[in-house]
């Protein structure tokens, strides 16, 4: 095998294909984060937007100056600095000149640069642009080697590494960015409060996460809201550097006169479109998802303005807005990971701290490169000054040898003893400076730059005083951001969540209908609207019989009791409906395969209930305890290897037990205990006595029941069977049914146990 060389005579390298694959992979997705995605703890920026800046200032895009055309901008800056594409520069662009995105906008927009409601800016040939005077503070010392340089992509120019970045961007604009395999979203903050917090730091480098969050309550966003987050949480997410805040749109109840109203909403979410906003709202109610309000309307200007009619004047606006909040962006969690470039190009996750604490940091850097770079020029010009005085006393000899000598650098340096930087100094003074060269004048310069470099070799030579310089520096950006001035006013405001009837939210999203539920006995389920469905009519799969009928509202909730000795919950909302057979039981609660169900009822809080086993076993307990928040159900009565056969309303005094064996037992209630769980007392004695039935009934409305042709029967001296609890009772009286149970389950009897529900 011959030498392998490209054409051009280069060497050819061969490699295992997953080695350069790999390799040439991470080569990419370090790239991504570095170059695009995560942005840099010093001055917040990534290199689009360090560019863009960079490439306007060298546009001579100051404040003070005139707009010049976006294209401008767009064209530099890819053709110098950024080889993208146009558009991404552009939207990187818009994205600092919006005041709805950034909260300090770092570059002053003239022309249709995009609104809240998501509306894209206008072409970078329409629009104009300058920078603003926090991109000045940015920028500022970038001419004093305050930073590195290092060459652009094609090496025709240079281009700074990082911004000098006399103001905390990182933290008061915040960022957002995927890269490969990591992402970072960095919230904006209050740039007065950031100011107070670094100061804190300079005079405590010790100070915690807690401390500085005294000064740094939470996020600030441009659009404003109310963060309704706690105030650990928000401790907790500065101090990991993960977590997040919820953040609601304000709104406030505008009367209208008459008991009417209107909720009128002000300010929303950060990011949020309020067009996009607009038209949730609106879908949501064409679907019938928000029963509490009747109408919305945009009525924006300059200012946001949504106003939100509810259904009747009796509505809570709290219970209203809660709705809203739970279906809508009017509610939004805005997440905070502090993954950034730290100082050697090491992407990693940073607390409150740390990330201030790197900006300080590279503050005193700055200030110490700048001081140096200022004292080289006053050396320098010490130096030629001093040349200019010993020469001022014999200018005429000093024009002698510039006309006549042939070397009068030379010349000058040996007649008067200067250096060459001085000689060169003389040599290139123009003849109109020669009438302003007074000795006065030149020695006053001399004190005053000889007093500059006194001080600034002081600031070198100490690290106190390099403090000192970076804490009043840090002072000034704090005055001139204060919460006094219409940009330093903090808009995003802190308060708890209102305490609001959750059930009362979750029944506004649910249309109350009358419904009835109808369980077979093979545990099939299924909710046929309205109270008046002829339950005699309804069919079930072949081997199945109607077991259960209850009527009641979508709103409700329904208790099932199974024979493992569970309760379990079920949303009347989320039944199938009347169509077909319905579905399992299993798909709506986690009835286990063996278990069977054996009562339904309407969930009423303040109802006690009488469950019991086949073992005779038993206990009152109140249904408030039963309710089951989860799928799996709730634990009651304990059966052991046997299994649960009744649960009834305890509504009454007195007790009737009937046994497999067809005694007869009759009780007061009382002494049957109350309890929350466990296996209960005995009910009924006897040797091998088990449980076929029980019914509580009042005295004076004595023992009855229902036959099986639907008649309600009753005993007349049901006293002959009064005894004590766990007795063996005695024989059972002619007239009782033959299946030994009070109200008998099958497809004759659902039908009337529906209409005395």
């Amino acid at each position: 095998m011959g030498e392998l060389v490209t054409p051009d005579g280069g060497e050819i390298f061969e490699e295992p294909f997953d080695e350069a694959l790999s390799k040439r992979y991470l080569a990419y997705a370090l790239s991504t984060i570095t170059q695009r995605a995560l942005p840099d703890a010093r001055d917040g920026l990534k290199p689009v937007h360090r560019r863009i800046l960079h490439a306007m200032r060298l546009l001579k895009l100051d404040p003070e100056t005139a707009f010049k055309k976006s294209a401008r901008v767009v064209g530099d800056v890819i053709g110098r600095f950024h080889p993208h594409g146009d558009q991404a520069v552009y939207d990187a662009m818009v994205r600092l000149a919006q005041d709805f995105a950034s909260r300090y906008p770092l570059v002053d927009g003239q022309g249709n640069f995009g609104n809240i409601d998501g509306d894209n800016a206008a072409a970078y040939r329409y629009t104009e642009a300058r920078l603003t005077e926090t991109a000045r503070l940015l920028l500022e010392g970038l001419d004093e080697d305050a930073v590195d340089f290092r060459p652009t992509y094609n090496e025709e120019d240079n281009e700074p590494i990082v911004l000098p970045a006399a103001f905390p961007n990182l933290l008061a604009n915040g960022s957002s960015g995927i890269a490969v395999g990591m992402a970072t979203n960095i919230p904006p903050h209050n740039a007065y409060e950031l100011c107070r917090a670094a100061r804190q730091l300079i005079s405590n480098p010790d100070a915690s996460v807690a401390q500085l969050c005294r000064s740094v309550k939470g996020p600030d966003f441009p659009t404003g809201g109310i963060c309704v987050e706690p105030v650990e949480s928000i401790k907790e997410a500065y101090e990991t550097g993960r977590g997040g805040f919820r953040v609601r749109a304000r709104w406030d109840s505008e009367d209208l006169g008459r008991g009417m109203w209107q909720i009128v909403v002000t300010e929303i979410p950060y990011q949020v479109q309020k067009a996009k906003l607009v038209e949730r709202i609106a879908h949501l109610l064409e679907a019938k998802k928000l029963p509490l309000l009747e109408d919305v309307r945009d009525e924006s200007a300059e200012d946001i303005r949504l106003v939100l009619e509810p259904k009747n004047r009796n509505v809570d606006p709290a219970v209203l807005m809660e709705s809203l909040f739970k279906l809508t962006d009017l509610e939004s969690r805005v997440s905070l990971n502090l993954n950034v470039l730290d100082p050697h190009g090491a992407p990693r996750v940073m607390s409150l701290k740390e990330v201030l604490r790197v900006w300080l940091d590279h503050r005193r850097d700055v200030v110490v490169r700048r001081a140096s770079n200022r004292l080289a020029k006053v050396e320098d010009r010490l130096e030629v000054l001093a040349g200019y005085i010993i020469v001022y006393a014999d200018l005429d000899e000093v024009i002698r040898i510039i006309r006549f000598e042939d070397e009068p650098k030379k010349e000058l340096m040996k007649t008067f003893s200067l250096s060459e930087r001085q000689a060169e100094a003389i040599l290139n003074m123009r003849l109109r400076s020669l009438r302003k060269l007074e000795e006065i004048a030149i020695r006053e310069e001399e004190a005053k730059l000889t007093g500059e470099r006194e001080t600034l070799k002081t600031l070198l030579a100490s690290d106190s005083a390099q403090w000192e310089k970076v804490d009043g520096e840090v002072e000034a950006v704090e005055i001139a951001y204060g919460p006094k001035t219409p940009l330093g006013r903090r808009r995003t405001e802190f308060a708890d969540a209102l305490e609001v009837d959750l059930d009362a939210v979750a029944e506004a999203f649910i249309v109350k209908e009358s419904i009835t539920v109808v369980v077979s006995e093979k545990g099939w389920i299924r909710a046929l609207k309205g109270h008046s469905v002829d339950l005699s009519g309804v069919t079930f799969k072949e081997g199945d019989r109607g077991m259960f009928a209850q009527k009641c509202e979508t709103t409700d909730k329904l208790i099932l009791f199974a024979t493992d000795g569970r309760f379990y919950t079920l949303d009347a909302s989320k039944l199938p409906g009347g169509r077909g057979h319905g579905e399992p039981l299993r798909l709506h609660a986690g009835l286990p395969e063996t278990a069977a169900p054996v009562a339904l009822f309407k969930h009423d809080p303040e109802r006690v209930l009488l469950v019991a086993s086949r073992a005779a076993q038993g206990f009152r307990v109140k249904e408030g305890d039963v309710f089951a928040m989860k799928k799996a159900g709730k634990q009651v009565l304990n059966v052991g290897e046997g299994e649960a056969i009744v649960c009834v309303p305890a509504r009454g005094d007195t007790v009737a037990v009937l046994g497999t064996n067809k005694k007869l037992l009759v009780f007061a209630l009382e002494e049957i205990p109350e309890m929350t769980r466990g296996k209960g007392v005995r009910l009924l004695g006897g040797k091998g006595a088990e449980l076929a039935d029980v019914t509580v009934f009042a005295q004076e409305d004595g023992l009855s029941w229902i036959d099986g042709a639907g008649r309600r029967q009753s005993l007349a001296d049901w006293q002959n069977w009064l005894g004590k609890r766990a007795q063996a009772g005695r024989m059972q009286p002619k007239g009782l049914p033959k299946n030994q149970k009070f109200a008998p389950r099958d497809p004759a009897i659902v039908a009337r146990a529906a209409d005395s529900a």
